[in-house]
């Protein structure tokens, strides 16, 4: 069974969150909200906010810029998962990673199916990797935001969980690119 070994230090995580949207606001951005709230609660460092649009070239922008800025080791956005024709979040991920972390998907759908039953196939939650940095998208709705941070990335981020956690791996994310 996974646990925290309290004998491990806590170690910081640099997160950038992006909400994709073409109707909120700073004001209006509770699943941004959420994220922040919960990542800087756990003791971890907010070292980047936007609201990106529902496009493509505006989201691989973005990602790319946080991917090549040091000071990201994290990326979570938030919004355009679903299967609509302006839900393009996945394909833009697609597009920037390396690696796909093919469970988080299908572990945020089983998190999302004990409380929203067979909704949860709407949603195109998806994750990867790309210059040593960690990009997770989730739905657009605070509970969704919920649901992947107190079910998954609480986890997965705290270098305390064992057997293992994704902040353990984040020296070696690099050992493929040159110098």
């Amino acid at each position: 069974m996974a646990r925290i070994d309290e004998t491990r230090p806590f170690v910081p995580v640099r997160i950038a969150v992006m909400t994709v949207s073409d109707t909120r606001t700073p004001e209006t951005d509770t699943s941004g909200d959420t994220l922040v709230e919960r990542l800087t609660s756990a003791g971890h460092v907010l070292a980047d906010r936007r609201i990106v649009k529902d496009d493509i070239e505006a989201i691989t922008g973005q990602l790319r810029a946080w991917i090549a800025d040091p000071e990201v080791e994290v990326v979570i956005s938030t919004g355009g998962t679903g299967v609509t024709g302006r839900d393009v979040t996945p394909e833009a991920f697609a597009a920037v990673w390396e690696k796909e972390i093919a469970g988080f998907g299908e572990l945020f759908r089983m998190l999302s199916y004990e409380k929203i039953g067979t909704s949860s196939l709407q949603s195109r939650a998806t994750a990867g990797v790309a210059g040593g940095t960690y990009l997770f998208a989730l739905p657009g709705s605070p509970g969704a935001c919920r649901d992947g941070w107190d079910g998954i990335l609480k986890y997965q981020l705290d270098y305390r969980h064992r057997p293992c956690n994704f902040v353990e791996l984040l020296p070696r994310l690099k050992e493929h690119l040159p110098g």
